[in-house]
């Protein structure tokens, strides 16, 4: 039978394979995610091409605005389609400081949810 009976010496042994097993399978997802996180940064560092903000307007359908070497582009997105709207300058966009490859920072997202929880 499945069942039997377990010293508590074996019973805490098993346990803590288990609970080791778990922590080296969460130490390899965590290397893994960081040389993957790092490959796609350094692949993306000396591009040209950059997606400066999104806006989802229904399901599959987004406004983007991106910037293509030196020139500033809002396109919509659809599931099989993608369409120029405009051409942006500079000087109509409003650009966030703190930002790295299009991305703000933590603190900055962390900043604007604690406002907005404050305005509710």
């Amino acid at each position: 039978m499945l069942l039997t009976s377990v010293s508590g010496v074996e019973s805490f042994v098993q346990f803590m394979t288990v609970l080791i097993l778990f922590c080296v399978v969460l130490g390899i997802t965590y290397v893994t995610t960081r040389y993957i996180a790092n490959f796609q940064r350094i692949k993306q560092e000396g591009g040209n091409i950059s997606v400066l903000e999104t806006c989802r307007i229904a399901p599959n359908k987004y406004v983007q605005i991106m910037r293509l070497g030196k020139t500033y582009v809002a396109v919509a997105v659809c599931k099989d389609t993608m369409t120029k709207l405009a051409e942006l300058s500079e000087e109509e966009l409003i650009l966030p400081v703190n930002q790295e490859n299009g991305v703000p920072s933590f603190a900055r997202i962390l900043e604007n949810a604690k406002l907005r929880k404050q305005k509710k």
